[in-house]
């Protein structure tokens, strides 16, 4: 099907998903993150892309290959793709996709013995909850926690700085702080948040059992009070006049350390 309409009602759709109306559906755009999406038996639900791309061999096979999922699927021009796009330059393609769904109880049943995992709390910049996903996978984490205030994992930006790992980590989002520390200390999983100040360098802290690490708003970080409430507190050491790093970054730097340690295990 051909759309030269930008009032068509797929469109119309797109935009309404993109913009997070539409709470069941995610809003995927680029060749590689729309395989990832296929690829991980997302069901399908819309696919739209450019005739330009459609003329590339691989965009070409991707797109035949969504269109055997039984989505409704559009072709549109560059100026209409533009309309619904998210970012500056379209990325030639779009799918609209079931939202994965987790049940708490399902996160708490893929858990392993000793499980690693990051419990995002308060971040709302959505590119460095979607860049913590995807430095978690990398790191061998085995599940993220979202709390309530915490931006969405599963918007188009998030999933854009996650290239694929939100579609493959076990997420449970929506707990409140106070409810994800509860379960943590009912399951013996040691909760570990860092803090400038705090006395201890990261590298002194054994990463190897069951744990937890806590990253907290970019601009702030963690309340006294929420800092308080975890096992340990950790610190990664800067020199120069940098006071803080990036939450990403710091997330990187520590997952990487849990890693190392529970490799040499």
């Amino acid at each position: 099907m051909r759309i030269t309409s930008r009032d068509n009602s797929l469109l119309h759709h797109a935009r309404a998903v993109r913009d997070g109306k539409v709470k069941e559906s995610i809003f995927v755009e680029g060749s590689r993150l729309c395989e990832e999406a296929l690829s991980s038996g997302l069901k399908i639900e819309g696919v739209i892309y450019s005739e330009e791309i459609a003329r590339k061999d691989r965009a070409a096979e991707l797109i035949e290959r969504l269109q055997t999922t039984g989505a409704r699927t559009a072709s549109v021009s560059e100026k209409l793709l533009e309309s619904i796009s998210f970012t500056k330059t379209p990325q030639g393609i779009i799918v609209l996709a079931e939202r994965p769904a987790i049940s708490e109880d399902e996160f708490k049943a893929r858990q392993p013995v000793t499980p690693l995992l990051v419990l995002v709390h308060g971040i709302n910049n959505p590119v460095n909850v979607g860049a913590i996903i995807r430095t978690a996978e990398a790191a061998g984490v085995t599940g993220i926690i979202a709390t309530t205030n915490t931006s969405d994992p599963f918007s188009a930006k998030a999933l854009r700085g996650a290239m694929g790992s939100a579609f493959r980590l076990s997420i449970w989002k929506g707990a409140t702080y106070s409810e994800v520390l509860a379960w943590c200390l009912e399951r013996g999983i040691r909760t570990i948040s860092s803090d400038a100040s705090a006395s201890r360098d990261y590298t002194l802290v054994d990463w190897t059992g069951a744990c937890a690490l806590i990253v907290g708003p970019e601009s702030t970080g963690l309340a006294s009070n929420e800092i308080e409430q975890a096992d340990e507190t950790v610190r990664i050491p800067m020199k120069g006049a940098v006071e803080s790093l990036n939450v990403a970054v710091a997330t990187g730097i520590l997952l990487y350390e849990a890693a190392r340690q529970r490799t040499q295990k």
